[in-house]
């Protein structure tokens, strides 16, 4: 904002404190920025490792690099074939996956809102003025790209459903058949997550019951649209919540592919 307007303008009253808020108002910012940050930290260093991600006696593949589609990957991880030659060492295998799934976590309405007051304080917190000169809003590149969100949310879909499938596959014991070990808990925990986290989006929530005018004439839609409204108050907790399974996940998975300690088997 310029000199002249927002808490600047002649009409106002000039406060010289940066903030009238003596309580910790920076605290909340700054423990979502340290999970944010940590988050893209551990995401971008693992999936350029390209290894560590499959472990093929109980068919555990991690959700960073689900689905595995080109010639270099793990024998067994291709799930759906390979659809590609091998990469070059400077490109991610899960480049697809990274590129739909960050690109619905960074359009979030949600992790737009902790971006905002976490990483570029605009602003910080109620009450606290933010240190940027002027706001163009989501009009202009790059900020207009966030408006894509509910094409990412429809790939956010298809990529949990992948995830699920992969869930299936994980039931899977060493000498074949059924099994059933910590890793496979771990993957349906982080599935739970996941979905709740996609289902209770607000973009969900719109193209399930936005733009009826009338509700008692698409009753399916109407139960839809009452199951994720229910959801919907809670997305903030299931998006950071989900942060945390799907690292989980990805360690534990990589941990036991590198051979740093074993699965603990429940059946077979």
């Amino acid at each position: 904002m310029s000199a002249d307007t927002g808490i600047n303008s002649p009409g106002r009253a000039q406060v010289g404190l940066k903030t009238a808020r003596t309580d910790k108002w920076w605290l909340a910012p700054l423990r979502i920025g340290v999970i944010l940050g940590f988050f893209v930290v551990y995401a971008t260093i693992r999936i350029f490792m390209n290894k560590w991600y499959w472990v093929n006696d109980y068919h555990y593949l991690t959700p960073l690099y689900s689905p595995c589609i080109n010639e270099g990957c793990s024998p067994g991880s291709s799930h759906l074939g390979t659809w590609f030659p091998k990469f070059p060492v400077f490109i991610p295998y899960s480049i697809i996956t990274f590129a739909v799934l960050a690109g619905f976590r960074g359009t979030c309405y949600y992790y737009r809102k902790a971006g905002y007051r976490s990483l570029f304080f605009a602003p910080a917190a109620c009450a606290v003025p933010e240190p940027h000169k002027s706001y163009t809003g989501e009009r202009k590149f790059p900020l207009i790209a966030l408006n894509l969100h509910r094409y990412f949310f429809y790939g956010a879909l298809v990529f949990g459903i992948l995830n699920v499938y992969d869930g299936v596959l994980a039931f899977h014991g060493k000498d074949g058949g059924f099994g059933f070990g910590l890793g496979t808990l771990i993957i349906w925990i982080n599935l739970v997550m996941l979905w709740l986290y996609t289902l209770s989006c607000h973009a969900c929530r719109h193209i399930v019951g936005g733009r009826l005018k009338n509700f008692s004439k698409h009753p399916l839609r109407y139960r839809y649209w009452t199951f994720v409204s229910k959801l919907n108050p809670k997305h903030g907790t299931f998006a950071m919540a989900s942060l945390f399974t799907v690292i989980l996940t990805d360690f534990y998975i990589m941990a036991l592919s590198a051979g740093w300690f074993s699965d603990l088997r429940f059946f077979n």
